[in-house]
């Protein structure tokens, strides 16, 4: 499979994507691998896994500076650190392949709602249609960038998509180090929208993924998606905190809006203070009353080649992996 993107479905089929991911930021190097076949030998926790057994996951800290995500700027400061991380960590999972799940920070990549009369069955003929619709939505060059798409809802009267767009030179710049590694990047996505792929429930879900740069808030029904918004955060820890709240409130009113009813749980990934966990952490930070906050990907007790430390959520290798072989 080729990179740049591959079309996101929440309830993938196995085989969709490869069995082995890998998340990259500013804090560090994230991977995780599902068990392989006998033939593969070593494995973290001894012995050789069967049939069910979780993931292995892997993660290497990575020097303030060292992967400074935007799109405007080169965001690798020094990629030969970052290359030898992903090879550090890939190699403790012990990969069954080559091709991996890249999943890169939510500031990095742009995603959009879109709405049309209709749009080209052919993936050749939709994309060209969504550049020209993009050009004016994003600040980077359109042409040369990467695309991709899923179609939510079409009928006669209307098509509803999902836009995934990467400026060409950032996207260039990660899959280059990517394979300074030894590794392919088979697939391409932000860490929000591919930890989605760990809910596994035909009722509204509220999720919230928080990093030490952005706010990512969503609502998902089944298959469907309702919001993808990320909010880009302020240094100021003061500041941070009221966009925070103010993004939790906003979310929770557009899904009362939309859905009718409040909802009762907020699905949490992403960072925490230590100590508690991450969800615990989060309901402190947001202090909305009715709103119970839990993990959208609890830490297994298994699997854990090395030290995750509390900066590190498990939540997109996880949905990674659940639309992998």
């Amino acid at each position: 499979m080729n990179s740049i993107f591959s079309k996101v479905k929440f309830g993938a089929q196995p085989g969709a994507r490869p069995p082995v991911a890998v998340e990259l930021s500013p804090q560090g190097v994230l991977a995780a691998a599902l068990p392989g076949s006998p033939r593969m030998g070593f494995r973290p926790w001894g012995g050789l896994p069967g049939p069910g057994q979780p993931p292995v996951f892997a993660f290497e800290p990575l020097p303030a500076g060292v992967l400074v995500p935007g799109i405007g700027e080169p965001n690798l400061r020094a990629p030969e650190v970052v290359a030898n991380a992903i090879r550090t960590t890939l190699g403790q999972v012990s990969p069954r392949t080559r091709s991996v799940t890249l999943i890169l920070p939510d500031t990095v990549i742009r995603v959009f709602f879109l709405d049309f009369d209709s749009l080209p069955a052919k993936a050749a003929e939709a994309i060209p249609v969504l550049r020209f619709r993009l050009r004016k939505m994003i600040p980077f060059e359109v042409e040369h960038a990467g695309v991709s798409y899923q179609v939510l809802t079409e009928n006669k009267n209307e098509c509803k998509v999902l836009a995934i767009v990467l400026p060409g030179p950032v996207l260039a710049e990660y899959e280059a180090v990517v394979r300074e590694a030894g590794y392919e990047p088979g697939v391409v996505l932000p860490a929000s929208l591919v930890a989605l792929g760990a809910i596994d429930s035909p009722q509204p879900v509220l999720a919230a993924n928080l990093s030490a740069l952005a706010l990512t808030t969503s609502i998902t029904v089944g298959e469907d998606l309702l919001l993808y918004r990320t909010l880009d955060l302020p240094e100021e820890s003061g500041l941070r905190l009221q966009e925070v709240q103010r993004g939790i409130s906003v979310a929770a009113a557009y899904f009362e809006d939309k859905l009718g009813f409040r909802p009762r749980y907020l699905h949490y990934a992403g960072i925490g203070a230590g100590g508690n966990s991450a969800a615990e952490d989060f309901a402190g930070w947001i202090n909305e009353p009715g709103l119970t906050v839990v993990d959208l990907a609890p830490r297994p007790e298994t699997g854990a080649a090395t030290p995750l430390g509390n900066l590190v959520s498990l939540a997109g290798v996880f949905g990674a992996l659940a639309g992998a072989a």
